[in-house]
């Protein structure tokens, strides 16, 4: 056998297994089903099922920017740079808030969440001597972070007694009569009768210098009636650490589809001999305090708010914006505020005005 003939050969087998080996079937491996996204309909508008859950889920939030001025929005008492003297500046803020909420069917009623955590850069606001007007990140505050089965809620919420009431107005500055704290830690029960009845047991922990200080929590009860013409409620509240009460009633009252009104009274025990003035939910001066206002609505765009607020202790409030949506998802409000501190023994004399321009996007 010569050198060409091994050659010949060599290439024939060659060949010969390839032609076997393409005759064998490729196989390939069947790619897995997609997953797309579904749209939830069941909570409302914006939420999701969680690919492969049958949790629904809906991320959201706000950016806004506030701009405040005068004697109680803006920043006072500042100190000029070059020549030391006192003066006024503005109040600003910047806020990027993060929401979520899921929800789920159960064989035990509705599971949900919510969440929202906030960012601020911001300096100071308001009469504060001294305070510094170095504008900062503000750190990273977690507002709300609740677990809730049917009607049980834990986690970090804000206090039932204004949550269940409905707050204050809707105005900016609310608290120019504080109406309560709150942040907490909480758990509470809702209980809903159905025909527009509901009421509310919650076990809070309070914060700051209002934190409980014994296993013993503080107490909200609470009872709401809801109808087309308004509602009416009522909340009473225990702060364990001080041993005093609290309570507040307040009735809405839906005058047209235009006029929005409402009135709140709130009555609290103090004892000034042990230096008790406020507790966690008696936050004005005295036993009493009255809130009211109302909103009228030009058009579904613009409307008017205001809101007045008094105390025994002698501090009248006074608050009023123009909210205007611009496009969809955009708001301006521009408000403006007074308040007048009478001669008590609480507080001396003192009074202002004060502004606030602020810009929303919510999405």
């Amino acid at each position: 056998m010569n050198i060409k003939s091994l050659l010949l050969g060599s290439a024939a087998a060659l060949l010969a297994v390839s032609g076997a080996r393409a005759a064998d079937a490729v196989v390939v491996a069947e790619p897995e089903p997609a997953e797309y996204v579904k749209i939830c309909d069941v909570y409302g508008a914006g939420y999701f099922y969680i690919p492969g859950t049958e949790t629904c889920l809906r991320v959201g939030g706000y950016i806004r920017y506030d701009i405040g001025v005068g004697d109680r929005e803006g920043t006072t008492n500042v100190r000029d740079v070059l020549t030391g003297k006192l003066q006024d500046t503005y109040w600003k803020r910047g806020r990027f808030a993060l929401k979520t909420w899921t929800g789920q069917e159960t064989e035990l009623g509705t599971l949900k969440t919510y969440t929202e955590t906030r960012f601020d850069f911001s300096n100071s606001s308001g009469d504060q001597a001294g305070a510094s007007n170095y504008a900062a990140a503000n750190g990273v505050t977690l507002n709300f972070a609740w677990i809730q089965l049917g009607g049980l809620r834990v986690g970090k919420d804000e206090s039932a007694f204004n949550t269940f009431s409905g707050y204050a107005g809707n105005v900016i500055d609310d608290t120019i009569v504080g109406y309560g704290r709150f942040d907490t830690n909480l758990i509470s029960y809702t209980f809903d009768a159905g025909s527009g009845f509901s009421a509310i047991v919650s076990l809070e922990q309070g914060d700051k210098a209002y934190t409980i200080d014994s296993y013993v929590p503080h107490i909200v009860g609470g009872v709401k009636y809801t109808a087309g013409w308004g509602g009416i409620v009522g909340v009473v509240a225990y702060d364990s650490n001080l041993e005093e009460v609290a309570a507040k009633v307040r009735v809405d009252v839906k005058v047209s589809d235009q006029i929005d009104l409402w009135v709140m009274g709130g009555y609290g025990g103090e004892d000034l001999d042990k230096g008790i003035n406020h507790t966690y939910y008696k936050q004005w001066d005295g036993n009493w305090a009255v809130w009211g206002g109302g909103t009228y609505k030009f058009n579904e765009k613009t409307s008017f708010n205001v809101q007045a607020s008094y105390d025994q202790g002698k501090t009248f409030g006074l608050a009023a914006n123009i909210a205007h949506q611009l496009v969809p998802g955009f708001t301006i409000t521009a408000e403006v505020d007074y308040f007048n501190v009478g001669n008590s023994k609480y507080h001396a004399k003192s009074d202002g005005v004060g502004g606030i321009l602020r810009f929303q996007r919510d999405f």
